[in-house]
């Protein structure tokens, strides 16, 4: 899929949390700010915010810088900014509202797209 280090362990530790939907959007050539958009879904409230602190906790064990963090404390759409690497985490509901991922594919396609049965 890619060479990415950082996007490779972000997609880990999405797995060991059993985030949902994964899809990965590649904006290298499209965005100043950032390399990949990583987007999933959690169950609930409860397990966005299981999946960010995760994330959080995997990324200053593996000395990334955080930029930024965004929506812990409600759970409905959580972001998470690793500088070349940002991963959204949303309520399926929420992401459907927003249309994230017609957003994102309007700037590439996606480089990896997971679904769960």
């Amino acid at each position: 899929m890619t060479d990415n280090i950082k996007l490779t362990a972000v997609l880990s530790w999405l797995n060991e949390k059993k985030a949902e939907h994964i899809a990965v959007y590649n904006v290298t050539k499209n965005c100043s700010y950032t390399d990949f958009i990583v987007v999933c879904d959690g169950s609930a409230d409860l397990h966005n915010k299981a999946i960010a602190k995760h994330i959080l906790y995997m990324a200053k064990k593996s000395k990334y810088q955080i930029i930024s963090k965004a929506g812990l404390e409600y759970g409905q759409w959580i972001l998470v900014d690793l500088g070349d690497v940002i991963v959204h985490i949303f309520l399926q509901e929420k992401r459907e509202y927003y249309e994230i991922d017609q957003l994102f594919s309007e700037l590439t396609e996606p480089i990896k797209e997971e679904k769960t049965l």
